[in-house]
């Protein structure tokens, strides 16, 4: 069978390599470097750059644990950004080392579908190669939002394409939009010393978490003296000179040396030929079936094309189910169980069901919580801000979980297995966690739904 994937990000290349492991002829097509958003643009740059304004705040704290160190402390902008790109090099690299082991042939070039069983690829050059293939899978990926106030220039008017190829530490920006980008860019540059201002259109920054949550990165941005501008709308900016001028819904002018969307991404369509061929598209999205199979035999769509969440992790999993679902089989993805990670400090990590999402749907629930400082660990490694959440339905069953602390994002595992499998309350409850460390504190939580952690002063436990 011949599998052709347009795209290689992090649903592509991996749809790719499964293909190629059981047994098909692929070609990938893709018109940049592989790894897509996540490996060039998005996931692992920002986890980088977050490494390093960690270290930087380890450094800062140090003489709490008492080591004094001696001299000046600052950061070295142009480090952290080749340290950055050495890690992103190498994990291109290694995505083309499987590529080559595994057989699967990369093309380097534009992929617009002529037919359902033909992609013309327009390469650098201005050639261009036809691909023809059994099956395909579209992988295109997303680009970010620009909207229509914003005379974007890529130099001061940037999206995270561009804030993460920076050759300056900015002196100031200003941040539209406080989802996972903003706020976790937000932090780095603030960390380093750029003056930090967040404009939130809603009541709250990480409108898609449960307010408790949001609550306490929003605390820690007040210590960072992050400027937090929630229920603010953009009227227009304009760039003037060195700076840029932006005007608020409610009249306000703020002036930065940048201002960086980051307003949420779109399907990566434009020119692709989805509709030329007549693929079902819905609010810009393509349409498909349960086993991820678009309305055109044998095409199949997968990550940010579909309306499922734009994460890594998801398309991964679809680019796996897409592939076996080509080779015959009829899988589906369950999505009960998606993992959602924010790796500011604290780091934020969620499951399942918010309550808020329990409550608008009317359902009973039940909630257990338990806050790090009561962990001798948390304690130890001077790390204490924020808890654990627990949520279960009336028959016991962990719907959802919260965590706001350090290594939240490692925690949540333990608690994606439980909603995945349906697992109750006291079945995870009753498992002996290891003393001392962090994960005490999913055993504490999971206790405190029935009002049964020893732990809990008297006052806070439940009757």
């Amino acid at each position: 069978m011949r599998i052709a994937v347009i795209g290689g990000g992090p649903g592509g290349y991996v749809a790719a390599i499964k293909a190629a492991m059981l047994g098909a002829e692929v070609t990938v097509i893709e018109k940049r470097r592989v790894g897509g958003t996540c490996l060039n643009v998005g996931c692992i740059p920002t986890k980088a750059l977050l490494a390093s304004s960690s270290m930087l705040m380890n450094i800062r704290e140090a003489k709490d644990f008492g080591i004094n160190i001696e001299g000046e402390i600052k950061p070295d902008f142009k480090a952290i950004m080749a340290r950055k790109d050495k890690i992103v090099n190498q994990l291109i690299s290694g995505i083309e080392f499987l590529f080559e082991k595994r057989g699967v042939n990369l093309v380097n070039g534009f992929g617009k579908l002529v037919d359902k069983n033909t992609i013309e690829v327009t390469k650098e050059d201005g050639s261009k190669e036809m691909i023809t293939a059994d099956k395909i899978i579209l992988a295109n990926g997303s680009a970010p939002v620009v909207l229509p106030m914003f005379p974007y220039d890529k130099k001061r008017i940037i999206t995270s394409d561009e804030v993460l190829g920076l050759e300056e530490l900015p002196k100031s920006i200003l941040i539209v939009g406080a989802g996972v980008i903003g706020c976790e860019i937000g932090q780095f540059l603030r960390t380093l010393g750029t003056e930090v201002t967040i404009v939130q259109r809603g009541k709250q920054i990480l409108h898609f978490e449960d307010k408790d949550v949001a609550k306490q990165l929003q605390r820690q941005f007040k210590k960072d003296k992050i400027k937090v501008l929630t229920d603010s709308g953009m009227e227009k900016c304009e760039v003037v000179g060195d700076e840029v001028v932006s005007t608020l819904s409610n009249g306000k002018e703020i002036k930065t040396q940048y201002v960086l969307m980051a307003t949420g991404r779109k399907p990566n369509l434009d020119g692709s030929g989805v509709e030329d061929i007549g693929i079902e598209l819905n609010r810009g999205k393509v349409v498909v079936d349960e086993n991820l199979q678009t309305n055109v035999d044998g095409i199949y769509a997968i990550g940010d094309l579909i309306d499922t969440p734009f994460l890594a992790h998801v398309a991964s999993k679809e680019g796996i189910i897409a592939v076996e679902n080509a080779f015959g089989k009829n899988k589906t993805v369950d999505y009960t169980a998606v993992p959602r990670c924010v790796y500011t400090e604290p780091e934020i990590a969620a499951v399942g069901k918010t309550e808020r999402q329990l409550e608008e749907e009317g359902l009973e629930y039940n909630v257990g919580k338990f806050e790090f400082r009561g962990l001798g660990k948390a304690q130890a490694i001077g790390h204490f801000q924020g808890f654990i959440k627990i949520l279960a339905d009336k028959e016991d069953k962990i719907i959802g979980a919260s965590i706001v602390g350090p290594h939240a994002t490692d925690l949540l595992t333990e608690l994606s297995l439980a909603v995945h499998l349906g697992l109750t309350v006291e079945q995870v409850g009753d498992v002996i966690h290891a003393h001392p460390t962090l994960s005490e504190g999913l055993m504490e939580a999971l206790h405190d739904v029935h009002g049964e952690c020893v732990h809990a002063a008297p006052q806070l436990a439940k009757a």
